[in-house]
């Protein structure tokens, strides 16, 4: 295995060609460096799944000796995908594991995770969690405050100038040891796919627990769930030895507008 891809690698496998390669593409540009491989449609071009297509994609993701998550659309891309586990040898078959989570959501949060080396239990269990991301509160709305669609859509879009924002608050340290800070968004989308996923891809590299506005600011799909817009506040929390940095780090980040302005 060589140090140009993250240790663990994703299969997209769809009944859609289109939708699998697709789903590629956007993980991609959220998760430059983790290796991704569309298994989608038959070997004849229809709408279905393979067998074939399924294991070869799987042999390739891991052939250099890296692990792999499985992410299926459907449920018959979900049991294609398990009789190809149950098909490899048992020291490849350990190095393999399919999630239960929705397809695109679930491989964004997982290649996400991925790019900071996560080992594959922490892949996994990322596009496990992605699921429950947008899942409706007992009582609460069937709709998400934020649409991860529209989100991801937003990655081509083109950055105009934004209007001056409320200066950032000093970190400061609560009586809980806890750091705190605060910054106003300045890039014109907000709180959008690509700066979720470069926050949470910096956030790796530091030994801290962050949370923004409340949610766990290590999860893509829980930051852009906050539907966070232009010049939104954004509360910064984080604990843990390398917390004031970390901190620092994002405030920065966030006054400099990701890169969009």
């Amino acid at each position: 295995m060589t140090d140009r891809w993250a240790p663990v690698a994703l299969v997209l496998v769809s009944h859609s060609r289109a939708l699998a390669e697709g789903t590629v593409e956007v993980a991609a540009q959220m998760a430059p460096g983790v290796r991704l491989v569309a298994a989608g449609g038959t070997d004849d071009g229809r709408l279905g799944t393979s067998f074939d297509r399924v294991d070869t994609a799987v042999r390739d993701a891991t052939s250099d000796g890296r692990s792999a998550v499985v992410v299926a659309d459907l449920g018959s891309a979900v049991l294609t995908s398990e009789a190809v586990v149950e098909m490899l040898d048992e020291h490849l078959a350990a190095r393999v594991r399919i999630a239960d989570a929705p397809f695109v959501e679930g491989a964004v949060a997982a290649a996400v995770t991925a790019h900071g080396k996560a080992d594959l239990a922490a892949v996994l269990a990322s596009a496990h969690a992605a699921a429950a991301t947008f899942r409706p509160a007992p009582g609460g709305p069937d709709v998400p405050s934020a649409r991860p669609a529209a989100a991801i859509e937003s990655l081509g879009a083109v950055p105009v100038a934004a209007p001056p924002s409320v200066p950032a608050t000093a970190p400061t340290v609560a009586p809980d040891g806890s750091v705190q800070a605060s910054a106003a968004l300045r890039n014109p989308l907000g709180l959008h796919a690509r700066p979720a996923a470069l926050i949470v891809r910096m956030l790796a590299h530091y030994d801290a627990r962050v949370q923004v506005n409340g949610v766990n600011a290590a999860s893509v799909l829980e930051l852009m769930k906050l539907g966070a817009t232009r010049d939104d506040v954004l509360t910064i929390t984080a604990q843990g030895p390398q917390a004031s940095e970390a901190v620092e780090r994002l405030v920065a980040d966030v006054e400099a507008g990701f890169g969009e302005v």
